[in-house]
């Protein structure tokens, strides 16, 4: 049986064409065309040496046609290994040339730090992926056909006796090409010469020109997008901080963007963002070792810096928490390394405490640009080339798009939402063949609202508007001054620093007082849908528990989640969980206060926006209202205001008699706008039931039903003429 290797053309060898397309690098087909010549010309080599491996090995063995040879030794092999036969050396290995710059090659010579003799290694255990003789070759070399890549022994053979001593060194575990995984020393139980030589799929792929990610980090990696309006100074922190220590730069968000930050430093710096997502490192918490050391290769692959954030979608148990941070940031050691977060970086999550950065909420205008930047992106995706004021895209006048970032100015978004937001609307608007109005981005905006915040309390949708209120012109304006704290608080308390120190949280927080039924629901309603955002009531049954400690809980819960959506929280009946503090006489006092001093703390700490209603304002502590922002009194509305709230509840689409006279409802009736709608609703049941227009018999005899209701008397003085006129008092 002969072993003889006939000459074959590994790779064609084309002329350089100084006119080909660079964007040949990424296309793996075209690669082996003419991007990796050098490739194949050092593999070349390789084969050299190893038909000059086999001649000598073939000169010494007694039987080279043996069918059964590796798998028995003859008495006279035994004693050839005995008497230490020294085996004939292979010649010096001819010298080969660097790798062009930029070529495959040449990438991991510089970005891994690699020595020729690294390269040679390298090529060695490569040719068996390039070229399927070499399999045959090395089962001959190994002394065993069912070993069909190089061994540790013959990989330094091959290298060169007077190589090998250094050549094993290369191999060892934090040696270059082990250690940034282009190579892997398999079957760890046989000795250390026997064991076998790999290279990674990722790695060959990258040798043949192939850019694509490493199939084991499909289902880890995100998608990374710069910020369009990043901060000059911010960009300029954080590339510099990138290059500095460890690489390593913790960017804690107050309302910015810091995912778009860190990607646009990187490209500052001239290197690729490689996304981790958290959440998905979690659900392969298992495999976390691998996935940190192919994330580590494929960074140095690409030229990228690494992204890893919020890093509160990581486990919430610390020690878990900690683990993942620990593993990621020791393995990827070296390579730059942004995290971000809305909390601080703990010490022990890694060995070395990285650098801190604050990525500030966006300024107004800054807040636009990244608008307009989503819009036209999304409207370019969806192929709406629409001309509007020069701009492309459905809503692409710069006046419009600072009108529609108006619109949603109360929101607190982060890039993902955002642009999530900007493509819905833009589709919406699509389908209608018109440019995105206030009402699409709002619409899209509280889409992107999770469903945590429902499950602790109830959402309601406003349908109502300023023009539904009927409320005194102090009321009104206190109304209006809580939308525009809410509309400009990134501005106010974060740009222009006017809430400083404390810990104090960037919320909104308001106080409804009044009588029952004037209005403060609904009122809220207004507010919330004026921000363009939903409105959730929160649920006392859901939050008031007879276990210490379980109502703090619970209004922790909500506080957390409603600081995570853009929506309005209404406590109703407010002063049943912000009720004053007392003397402490028992055990039930001291919980009680405790419950209280927990809220005080909560409010200074919430970044949302919330409102209290109570028909006792007296109820409430002192000290819950020092953290207000907004009190707006609603007092029972005087003759003016119930006539038009009568016009208002009855409205213009049911009919009416001639005989109802609304002016002396207004007059007689000192009720409040809750009890007006009731008394209209009642009234046209009865219309409805008549089968005819509404009467005044039957407005009167719903106000005497609601008298009932409140405790009063139905009496002469206040229904005159028309007391005859109500049936069944």
């Amino acid at each position: 049986m002969t072993h003889t290797l006939q000459p074959q053309a590994t790779a064609p060898d084309p002329d350089p064409d100084p006119d080909r397309d660079p964007d040949r690098d990424r296309d793996p087909d075209r690669a082996l065309d003419g991007e990796v010549p050098h490739l194949w010309a050092r593999l070349r080599l390789v084969e050299e040496r190893v038909r000059m491996a086999v001649d000598l090995r073939r000169a010494v063995d007694p039987d080279p046609d043996d069918p059964y040879r590796g798998q028995y030794l003859t008495p006279e092999a035994v004693a050839r290994i005995l008497d230490g036969e020294p085996a004939p050396d292979l010649p010096a290995l001819a010298p080969a040339g660097p790798p062009p710059p930029g070529s495959p090659l040449d990438v991991l010579v510089t970005r891994f730090g690699l020595q020729p003799l690294d390269v040679d290694l390298l090529l060695v255990a490569l040719a068996p992926d390039l070229d399927a003789r070499f399999e045959r070759l090395y089962g001959y070399l190994n002394d065993d056909l069912t070993r069909r890549r190089p061994t540790v022994g013959l990989a330094l053979e091959l290298c060169g006796r007077d190589r090998a001593a250094a050549a094993r060194f290369r191999l060892a575990p934090g040696a270059p090409l082990v250690a940034g995984g282009l190579l892997e020393v398999n079957e760890p139980e046989r000795p250390p010469l026997s064991r076998v030589l790999a290279v990674p799929d990722r790695v060959t792929a990258h040798l043949l020109g192939d850019c694509a990610p490493d199939p084991q980090l499909a289902e880890v990696l995100g998608e990374a997008a710069d910020d369009p309006a990043v901060d000059p100074d911010e960009l300029h922190r954080a590339a510099a901080a990138a290059l500095s220590g460890t690489g390593h730069v913790h960017l804690r968000t107050r309302g910015g963007d810091p995912e778009g930050l860190a990607a646009a430093a990187l490209r500052a710096r001239g290197l690729r963002p490689l996304v981790l997502d958290p959440s998905a490192l979690t659900h392969h918490a298992r495999a976390l070792p691998a996935l940190a050391r192919a994330a580590a290769r494929e960074a140095r692959l690409l030229g990228a810096g690494v992204l890893l954030g919020p890093l509160e979608a990581l486990p919430d148990k610390p020690d878990e928490r900690a683990h993942v941070l620990r593993t990621l940031c020791t393995v990827l050691r070296g390579i730059p390394l942004f995290t971000h977060g809305t909390s601080g970086w703990e010490p022990a999550w890694a060995a070395a405490t990285p650098v801190s950065l604050t990525v500030t909420a966006p300024s107004p205008d800054r807040q636009a640009a990244r608008w307009r930047h989503a819009l036209e992106r999304a409207a370019a995706e969806h192929g709406e080339h629409r001309e509007q004021h020069g701009e492309p895209g459905g809503a692409a006048g710069s006046g419009e798009v600072e009108a529609l970032a108006r619109s949603v100015s109360a929101h607190r978004l982060d890039a993902g939402q955002l642009r999530r937001a900007a493509d819905t609307a833009s589709r919406t608007a699509a389908l209608d063949g018109r440019p995105v109005s206030p009402a699409d981005l709002r619409a899209a905006v509280r889409a992107q609202n999770g469903a945590g915040l429902a499950r602790l309390a109830r959402r309601v949708e406003p349908a109502v508007g300023w023009d539904d209120l009927v409320l005194p012109a102090p009321t009104h304006r206190r109304l209006r001054e809580l939308a525009v704290r809410a509309h400009h608080r990134d501005q106010v308390l974060g740009q222009w620093g006017m809430r400083p120190g404390g810990g104090r949280g960037r919320g909104v927080i308001a106080l409804f007082a009044g009588s029952s039924g004037t209005g403060k629901t609904m009122s809220a309603e207004v507010v919330a849908a004026d921000l363009g955002m939903d409105l959730y009531v929160v649920d006392l049954s859901t939050v008031v528990d007879k276990y210490v400690g379980e109502t703090e809980k619970n209004l922790e819960r909500i506080f957390t989640e409603a600081s995570a959506v853009n929506a309005v929280l209404l406590f109703d009946e407010a002063d049943a969980i912000f009720g004053k503090r007392s003397d402490v006489k028992d055990s039930h006092d001291k919980h009680a206060n405790m419950e209280s001093a927990y809220l005080l703390q909560r409010m200074e700490s919430f970044d949302g926006i919330a409102i209290l209603t109570t028909n006792l304002r007296a109820n409430l502590d002192e000290a819950f209202t020092r953290r207000l922002d907004v009190i707006a009194d609603f007092p029972v509305p005087d003759a003016a205001q119930r006539r038009a709230l009568w016009e208002r509840c009855l409205g213009d689409r049911l009919p009416r008699a001639d005989d109802v006279d609304l002016g002396f409802c207004a007059e007689r009736f000192e009720l409040a706008g809750g009890s007006i709608r009731s008394c209209a609703v009642t009234a046209a049941y009865f219309a409805a039931a008549a089968g005819g227009p509404l009467t005044m018999r039957q407005v009167m005899t719903a106000v005497a039903q609601e008298y009932r209701k409140l405790g009063r008397l139905v009496l002469e003085g206040e229904f005159g003429p028309y007391l005859g006129q109500v049936t069944d008092v």
